[in-house]
């Protein structure tokens, strides 16, 4: 046998034994007589001694080694003399006395430790080595130990593990499909899912009342540090549920994961903000609430003196950062550049500080009396030593959102976005719709089989863009990590819907005709919620990007460097699939 221990299990108890191991040579250091050689599996480090009082040419066979190396060692435990607390195997060692080289090794293109050497592009192409390095490899296995929580939790709730296709029909609204052409069908293209949506509809009305499934899922859209062209759904459904039943039970399966893999205790009911709220106090339908800074509406105090910039705007807001008022002239400089950046476009901003004597100093003294000040001050509950920030702008919602990205760099600044604290709530109460510029329509905000509120049917055939939805997005520390909604089981209010969203008869009959004649066949009231693998684990493991939570993951421009994917077919195979490429025409 190649080992008998792995390099991370051997104690102090097991002294006086003789072992065999094999691994990777992380280092090797010569002292004097002694060769030291620390031994590396994906379980831990052993450090292996060798005499060369005791076997000279084997001692000599050690001084080869070079990193990376796979060998074979068999030896004795011993206890360590120059122990190392840093280790859990660092009371002990191995004294060698046989040594097999396995497999040599070229010089690795970066140092396999934690603090690497090698930046994000030169360790994406040399991925399998990536992965050999501790803090890597740890991500991945609280990737394993989720999705094993997660298969517990649900099996114990009466969920089947249903596997769907990942070959499908291409979806008209939502981001954009990859596709797949089809050989034996020529001029025809399958999808990569989006989501397994409309196959666990299918099979509610089938009566597979409890489904899930850990499903992969493909977008083709720009990338950022919590996307991925593919990434990992826990993907469920039920069968006769209101969103009560599923906010409850989901809520209650986020707590077993904290639990479980995190140690954390969540006993108090998860807040629920209606996404009006949100975005009033927060301008952000995943507020981070890890941190106070609520927005205060300002017009009725700071129009109608004379500062044109806040008279003539549609929006005027702020926030307060307690105990910033320390922050110099400089820094407020910075801080009105950075909301200044074209990503968030805001023109500039007004400060105030709330000095000792509870005087307010405003960069805009000269248009405001004290009074003014002092009432605006009250607007905060600001205290002498806090700093009030302010936006204003002719776009109410756009101006939220700049206002919550200056929240969010404040926030960072005072070190108040603890990744070991946890802020988990569920917004509530969606629009059903959203106006697209560039569609010039309604779209719809989560998708076309969200269920509307009851109470807000009738507005459908008289104002639409008034109707909430029963959708519900679960959000921990600002991430969203996971949503869902009722879904609509009645053909006649499906057709609606999609009667709203600009389709003809016919084509919603051509898109999604199989749902609808499912419907006519006695679906029950149904609904589900979808997790973000990657994010839960990015989340637990404190890391700012799901890429190192993914053992192959694709960089910023969706590709996979390690692979050289994609890349271009040969002419043979396009013409297999009644293919032609076709230059980008250039503008």
């Amino acid at each position: 046998m190649y080992r008998s221990n792995t390099c991370g299990e051997l104690r102090l108890a097991d002294a006086g034994k003789e072992v065999t191991l094999a691994g990777w040579v992380q280092r090797s250091r010569k002292m004097g007589g002694m060769t030291f050689v620390d031994l590396r599996d994906r379980y831990g480090i052993t450090q292996v001694v060798f005499n060369n009082e005791v076997d000279a040419e084997l001692c000599e066979s050690a001084n080869k080694l070079g990193r990376e190396y796979v060998i074979q060692v068999v030896g004795m435990v011993a206890e360590r003399s120059s122990k190392n607390p840093h280790l859990p195997t660092g009371d002990i060692e191995i004294i060698a006395r046989r040594l097999t080289v396995l497999n040599r090794s070229e010089v690795p293109p970066f140092t396999i430790e934690d603090d690497t050497d090698g930046g994000d592009d030169l360790r994406m192409k040399y991925r399998y080595l990536d992965l050999r390095r501790g803090c890597v490899r740890s991500n991945l296995e609280l990737r394993h130990r989720m999705t094993m929580e997660v298969r517990r939790y649900l099996d114990g709730k009466g969920f089947l593990e249903v596997e769907t296709p990942m070959l499908v029909g291409s979806t008209p609204e939502g981001a954009r499909d990859f596709v797949v052409p089809s050989r034996m069908n020529p001029g025809q293209f399958y999808a990569l899912p989006q989501s397994p949506q409309t196959l666990k509809q299918l099979l509610m009305v089938s009566g597979i009342d409890r489904y899930f499934q850990i499903v992969k899922c493909f977008r083709d859209e720009d990338l950022r540090a919590d996307r991925q062209p593919e990434f990992t759904q826990i993907d469920c459904e039920m069968s006769y549920v209101e969103q009560d039943d599923i906010i409850n039970l989901f809520e209650g399966m986020a707590k077993h994961l904290f639990k479980e893999l995190r140690g954390v205790e969540l006993t108090e009911p998860f807040i629920r903000m209606p996404w009006a709220d949100a975005m009033k106090y927060y301008g952000s339908d995943k507020p981070d609430l890890r941190f106070g800074m609520q927005f205060v509406e300002l017009m009725d105090v700071m129009r109608g003196h004379g500062f044109s910039v806040f008279d003539n705007a549609a929006y005027v807001g702020g926030i307060c950062a307690e105990g910033a008022a320390v922050y110099t002239r400089k820094q407020l400089d910075q801080l009105t550049e950075f909301v200044k950046r074209p990503q968030i476009g805001a023109k500039g901003m007004v400060y105030a500080r709330v000095e000792a004597d509870g005087n307010v100093k405003s960069s805009v003294d000269k248009f405001y009396t004290q009074e003014t000040l002092q009432e605006m001050k009250g607007k905060f509950g600001a205290k002498p030593g806090d700093l009030i920030l302010i936006l204003s702008g002719d776009d109410v919602m756009k101006t939220r959102k700049q206002l919550c990205e200056l929240r969010l760099e404040m926030g960072r600044q005072l070190g108040l976005r603890d990744k070991n604290k946890f802020a988990c709530l569920w917004v509530v109460d969606f629009p059903m719709f959203e106006w697209s510029e560039e569609e010039n329509r309604l779209m719809a905000m989560h998708h076309p089989f969200t269920h509307p509120k009851d109470e807000d049917i009738p507005l459908l055939d008289t104002d639409p863009a008034a109707v909430r939805a029963d959708a519900y997005d679960m959000v921990i520390n600002g991430v969203e990590v996971g949503g869902g909604s009722i879904r609509i089981h009645d053909s006649a209010l499906q057709a609606k819907m999609f009667e709203i969203l600009g389709f003809t008869p016919e084509r919603a009959q051509e898109q999604f005709g199989f749902l609808m004649n499912a419907f006519k066949y006695g679906a029950p009231p149904h609904g589900g919620l979808a997790y973000g693998l990657d994010r839960w684990v990015s989340l637990f493991a404190g890391l700012d990007s799901i890429r190192d939570c993914i053992a192959f993951p694709k960089n910023n421009s969706g590709r996979d460097v390690m692979l050289d994917a994609p890349s271009a077919l040969d002419v043979a195979q396009l013409d297999e699939l009644s293919l032609a490429i076709v230059s980008p025409t250039e503008d």
